[in-house]
């Protein structure tokens, strides 16, 4: 079932209705992790990493006045008249985005900020254009002390994963986010309300159902609920909003480098109603050359990869092809792949 959305443009954009869930869908066992007890916090992780590919970290030592900050500039920016707004141009994948998600037919009822925080960028177009104007000094300033935190809890996280693995070599994980060639991207995401549903017990698709391609997400959003992930079994569960807590996502690469003992979490966004929703995630990418394969380290005796090995720039380049709810790390199974060569043999036969 799809709406066409208030406002006609120049092109219409048809955006998917979803029934609502009952409260009594919110996942009450999220896994919440304690970071100021570090042992406790990697063997917890590792079990939350295995079941949901999804965790809440508390005791994280992020103030809430940096994070209400940022909040504050966003909510200024998406305040903006939308002309002010769409006259940075169309992103490209970077900048202002407003109800188009990529260039594949993905629609949301959503408008965002996404941007390239990679130290050896060469797109500044977007940076120019908005973020070195002198009205947008307190954004740059709320954003760079940021995603500085981000990049400090992203690689906590990834040590103490890697302590409860038992990996002797705390940095496997995080050196591939840390390193100053690493492929990063911030994104900020608005989604208005939308009261024309109210009562009609169903909602709008804010951002489609996809799972993430980097190492590791890190999400952070306001006290409004929107939030869904995908358990084992397909079903989908609501995610409690928390505005002091992070939500930490296992990306594919993540769940390539475990040989699929981690799980990339599958999960998508609601637009729901009279209350706007912001969110703030940081995706932390290996640099673009970097390899990826199951570590060997982590394969016990006799285990066989799953996923044939490929570079982040190889993969981030199909994913950017793909739709949002495609299955992206299927070309780079190992027995998709001997299927698709199965196939071909007995064609040729």
């Amino acid at each position: 079932m799809v709406v066409l959305v208030a406002k006609p443009t120049i092109e219409q954009h048809q955006i998917p209705l979803i029934k609502s869930p009952k409260q009594s869908t919110f996942l009450s066992i999220i896994p919440i992790i304690d970071l100021s007890d570090p042992v406790s916090a990697s063997t917890s992780m590792v079990k939350a990493c295995s079941e949901y590919g999804f965790f809440k970290v508390t005791s994280h030592g992020i103030p809430m006045e940096l994070i209400n900050k940022l909040e504050a500039e966003a909510v200024k920016f998406f305040s903006l008249p939308q002309i002010e707004k769409e006259r940075l141009g169309q992103p490209n994948p970077f900048g202002y985005g407003n109800k188009k998600i990529g260039a594949n037919g993905d629609f949301g009822w959503l408008e965002y900020l996404l941007l390239d925080i990679t130290s050896k960028s060469k797109n500044k177009s977007f940076i120019s254009s908005f973020l070195s104007e002198p009205s947008a000094t307190s954004f740059c300033a709320a954003l760079n002390e940021y995603i500085a935190a981000m990049r400090r809890l992203a690689r906590q996280v990834l040590e103490l994963l890697a302590d409860g693995l038992g990996v002797k070599q705390r940095d496997i994980f995080s050196k591939l986010v840390m390193n100053e060639e690493s492929d990063s991207v911030f994104r900020v995401n608005h989604y208005p309300p939308y009261p024309l549903l109210q009562g009609f017990n169903c909602s709008l698709t804010g951002f489609g159902e996809h799972t993430d391609p980097q190492v590791i997400s890190v999400l952070r959003s306001n006290n409004t609920a929107g939030l869904q992930i995908a358990l084992r079994d397909g079903s989908w569960v609501s995610v409690p909003p928390d505005q002091e807590s992070f939500f930490i996502n296992v990306g594919d690469s993540l769940q390539v480098l475990t040989n699929g003992r981690f799980r990339s979490v599958k999960h998508r966004v609601l637009a729901n109603g009279m209350r706007s929703r912001l969110s703030m995630i940081y995706f932390g990418g290996p640099a673009p050359k970097q390899r990826l394969a199951p570590l060997q380290q982590l394969m016990e005796e006799g285990e066989q990869s799953l996923y044939k090995e490929f570079t982040w720039f190889e993969y981030k380049a199909s994913a950017y092809k793909s739709r949002l709810a495609d299955n992206r790390l299927a070309q780079f199974e190992k027995q998709k792949q001997l299927m698709s060569d199965g196939k071909t043999l007995i064609n040729h036969q």
